[in-house]
């Protein structure tokens, strides 16, 4: 993880300056206690299975990936500089923790994992996100998710 005070300049000054969105709306923590919950994995690490279309420069688009991905059958095209790819590359599980998610539904701490995920380039304005997060809210709340795990990266 780069750290902003360690960045060189004037990159330092450039993501010190980005603007912060503020959204109309905000998401409630009111209903049932986890193990009564589905859960999915949402990721802005720029990760999608092997076959499917590689994140392209600081897309705003989604990839959906299937509940019952192994990890070998993913990979990662987030790119920059400034990005660590390691910690990826050694334990899916950084970026992705689908292991620790089937863990915990199988421990009865969750009630099941989704059978979807999704991933965004983290790189990306939020803004410009907004879409593709309302469109991945709608898909997870159609398979009865009733929560996310937020894994930014």
């Amino acid at each position: 993880m780069a750290i902003l005070e360690t960045l060189p300049e004037p990159l330092r000054s450039l993501l010190a300056g980005l603007p912060c969105p503020a959204f109309e709306t905000t998401t409630g923590l009111d209903g049932p206690p986890l193990n009564q919950r589905r859960i999915a994995i949402v990721s802005t690490a720029g990760i999608h299975p092997r076959h499917d279309r590689p994140f392209v420069g600081v897309s705003t688009e989604y990839r959906m990936i299937p509940g019952d991905v192994k990890s070998d059958q993913i990979v990662m095209s987030h790119m920059s500089v400034n990005f660590d790819r390691s910690g990826f590359q050694i334990d899916w599980n950084v970026a992705f923790p689908l292991d620790r998610l089937r863990e915990l539904a199988a421990e009865g701490v969750i009630a099941s994992v989704a059978t979807s995920h999704y991933s965004f380039m983290g790189a990306a304005d939020p803004a410009g996100m907004e879409a593709g997060a309302r469109e991945v809210a709608a898909r997870m709340k159609a398979e009865g998710v009733g929560g996310a795990l937020l894994v930014p990266v």
